[in-house]
């Protein structure tokens, strides 16, 4: 059923504030935006299926808003995030609480984030006809098989749900699955501060005034690009603020001879407010530039022991079926190889039962890896 009209939603949104839990999933376009567009909202009990259309005429969706704020009713998402960020774009609230399958999943042995299509296939045994997965959604009207497609997403996902909750109760693992989903609650996630974005920007061999350059500049291009409601890509790519941070250029000319940007922009308003903050982040104060992250050094061996330590990580993780994303990654790995005591989840409650313990014996030679053909296997030293 596709609603479009004010009433209709409120009638909705009223019925199901008493469920238990309802399923959640959204459509939206950002590809020409930073703000994405948000163009379809599908909610699913276990008796009905709605997609609500915000982009109705005269539609008034505070209903579904309050809905997704509505802490007495579970929120059913798959991979949840984008979702929620989504909501929280349009409200500055956030979306709680939040059961997430993909997380659910990952924890109880379907591999590392499992897709949407592939959890409705082993579940529920059905095939997900893909033709309107990329189409554009804000294009109206809706055709028939764009809604029967839409309101698929959030009926299999109640199924999915239920196997899976099922699934962690008989495994005990529901508390590993809230743990992981409780990051989702963090408001950072989704109120993303310009001032902090630098730190996504990949920068070789980084000085402490390069980093201070390039969180100006960073934070420069992302006000730039909601202001404008534009990708921030547009406005400057990654790669160049990069190379705008290593090399500070500080005349247009010498702006322009950075690769990724145009003699238009180098001599046009943008080049002079890029400028202008280069200028910002070579007069700021050696203390109060940032650090660049520091570490040991890599030892010799480094790559050898880390390369064991993900073998290690694969033979536990498959031996306990959960995802081994959830578990370490490759930074969390060079911190084990290289540190003494670090302060890492891998280390901690059942992560460290499963293999953080093992894996500090390992980097201690108390255990060792031996191959039998394509056999893995711990042998005690």
């Amino acid at each position: 059923m596709l609603i479009t009209k004010t009433a209709d939603v409120a009638e909705f949104c009223s019925e199901v504030s008493t469920a238990e839990f309802v399923a959640v999933d959204t459509e939206f376009v950002r590809e020409k935006t930073y703000w994405p567009i948000l163009c379809l909202v599908q909610i699913a009990t276990p008796d009905r299926a709605v997609a609500i259309d915000p982009l109705a005429n005269g539609i008034d969706f505070q209903p579904v808003y309050d809905l997704m704020a509505n802490t007495s009713v579970l929120k059913v998402f798959h991979s949840a995030s984008q979702d929620m960020q989504v909501m929280f774009n349009a409200t500055g609230r956030m979306t709680e609480p939040v059961f997430d399958t993909q997380i659910a999943a990952m924890v109880s042995g379907y591999g590392d984030q499992p897709a949407y299509a592939t959890l409705v296939q082993k579940i529920v045994g059905l095939t997900i006809d893909k033709r309107s997965q990329m189409t554009d959604w804000s294009l109206r009207p809706l055709t028939d098989h764009q809604v029967e497609y839409a309101l698929g997403d959030v009926t299999h996902l109640i199924k999915v749900y239920n196997r899976l909750t099922a699934d962690l109760k008989n495994s005990g693992r529901a508390d590993w699955a809230q743990e992981e989903m409780s990051h989702l609650r963090n408001k950072e996630l989704y109120d993303l501060d310009p001032r902090e974005l630098w730190r996504r920007v990949r920068l070789r061999r980084p000085t402490r005034r390069a980093l201070a350059v390039l969180r100006e500049i960073t934070e420069w291009r992302e006000v730039s690009a909601q202001r404008r409601n534009i990708p921030r890509g547009w406005v400057c790519r990654d790669e160049a603020l990069a190379e705008i941070a290593l090399n500070q250029p500080q005349t247009p000319a010498a702006l322009a001879r950075v690769r990724g940007i145009n003699e238009r922009f180098a001599h046009g308003r943008d080049g002079s407010a890029m400028l202008d903050a280069v200028q910002v982040g070579l007069k700021l104060p050696d203390d109060q530039c940032p650090d660049p992250e520091k570490g040991r050094p890599p030892l010799k061996g480094h790559e050898t022991l880390v390369a064991l330590l993900q073998a290690l990580l694969k033979l536990r993780c498959d031996e306990n079926g959960v995802a081994a994303q959830l578990v370490a990654n490759r930074k969390e790995l060079d911190r084990i190889a290289t540190e003494d005591d670090p302060d890492i989840r891998t280390l901690t409650g059942w992560r460290r039962e499963i293999y953080g313990n093992d894996a500090l014996a390992l980097k201690r030679g108390e255990i060792a890896l031996t191959a039998d053909g394509l056999t893995v296997r711990v042998v005690r030293a």
